[in-house]
């Protein structure tokens, strides 16, 4: 067959597009995936990291590992993209395909939020939540700010999260009395498409007397004054700032022309951009679904199927599911579940499955049977 794709970002869609490509076409294909990193890291371990449940080098998955027939996946940094001659530059070469799809994720702009430093205040990051994970040890109690800097922002349960494991934290530390938490969050509330889930986050914050401030974002820290500034002008006293910082596209991204309003525009069905031939799924595409790796997912497979199906001389009928499920820690050891659909119907839904201790065993084995077929781990 012949046929070259290159694939931007080792993450959720790429490490999924470029398995179902190996086990449809093997090495009758000539798969190049590119990314920065050494490993990957799946977004929620980032958490368990800052919270000291594990340490950094335990969630991590080497790219090593992933070994799979057609495929090459090479570390090195994208320098600049063609999506018009789908030419890929990077700090050690050029790389052309005759598909091209941008699976990069979303970055982080900490500069539109002054008082916010990449892996200082932040747990967004693997440094930061390692960063973290040697601070929050010396907390003595106080004001903690759970503060989101922007919207859209990746994974949206995950400042919730946050603030409900360092309740639990503090509690188990003995500083329940003497620390106050309050999220932060542009959202009108912690998971808009599923207002049972939202419900139960909030039951929750109420009866740890966690306060949830909603339709904001943090506009600057000042961490010597001890104090956050929101949106709308108010002043939060402030001891600890734990922070989500504004996302958007990296900058390549932006400077090939793709993007609008900081995000790469594609057809929501097909993840097809404007320019033939070229894709974007995952975090940095305006699909209309969370920023989340079960959605990336779902749109690496859908666009991988369209691949198999030309090769194939097939129709292309496969269309981005927009569905997902996502796994939320409720405080005490319980997680609870929340499946939404965006796509399929004329408005998103969701199904809210409750807080429970089996729902941990949901969720490790989503981790699991990830890292088998990924990373054969």
């Amino acid at each position: 067959m012949g046929m070259r794709i290159v694939i931007l970002g080792a993450g959720f869609g790429g490490l999924e597009m470029a398995t179902t490509l190996s086990e449809a076409l093997g090495e009758r294909l000539e798969v190049t995936v590119i990314d920065k990193s050494d490993a990957f890291v799946f977004g929620y371990a980032k958490l368990d990291v800052m919270f000291g449940r594990v340490p950094a080098g335990a969630v991590r998955n080497p790219y090593a590992d992933f070994v799979k027939p057609g495929v090459r996946l090479l570390r090195e940094t994208v320098t600049g993209i063609d999506p018009v001659a789908r030419r890929v530059t990077t700090d050690r070469g050029s790389h052309e395909g005759d598909i091209l799809v941008i699976a990069l994720g979303a970055d982080y702009d900490v500069s539109a939020t002054p008082g916010v430093t990449l892996g200082v205040n932040e747990f967004y990051s693997v440094a930061g939540a390692a960063h973290m994970a040697g601070v929050l040890p010396g907390f003595a109690g106080g004001d903690v700010v759970v503060g989101v800097c922007g919207a859209p922002y990746k994974c949206p349960p995950a400042p919730s999260e946050c603030a409900l494991m360092m309740h639990d934290y503090v509690a188990a530390r003995g500083l329940g009395a003497a620390t106050r938490i309050t999220v932060v969050n542009p959202l009108p509330s912690p998971v808009p498409p599923s207002p049972e889930m939202s419900a139960a986050i909030l039951k929750a914050f109420e009866a740890r007397g966690i306060a949830f401030i909603p339709n904001v974002r943090v506009s600057a820290v000042d961490e010597a004054a001890r104090m956050v500034t929101l949106s709308d002008g108010r002043v939060l006293p402030c001891d600890l700032f734990l922070g989500v910082p504004k996302n958007r596209a990296a900058d390549v991204v932006v400077a090939s022309g793709l993007t609008e309003d900081g995000w790469v525009m594609v057809d929501p069905h097909t993840l097809a951009t404007q320019y033939p031939g070229v894709y974007a799924v995952g975090d940095l595409a305006a699909t209309g679904v969370p920023k989340a790796g079960v959605y990336a997912e779902g749109a690496a497979r859908t666009v991988a199927a369209n691949i198999i199906s030309q090769l194939r001389g097939e129709p292309q009928t496969a269309r981005n599911p927009g569905a997902g499920s996502c796994y939320i820690e409720i405080g005490a050891g319980l997680i609870a579940r929340i499946d939404v659909d965006f796509l399929s119907g004329p408005k998103p839904f969701g199904t809210f499955h409750g807080a429970s201790v089996e729902m941990r065993r949901d969720k490790e084995h989503f981790g699991a049977s990830r890292r088998a077929r990924w990373f054969n781990r």
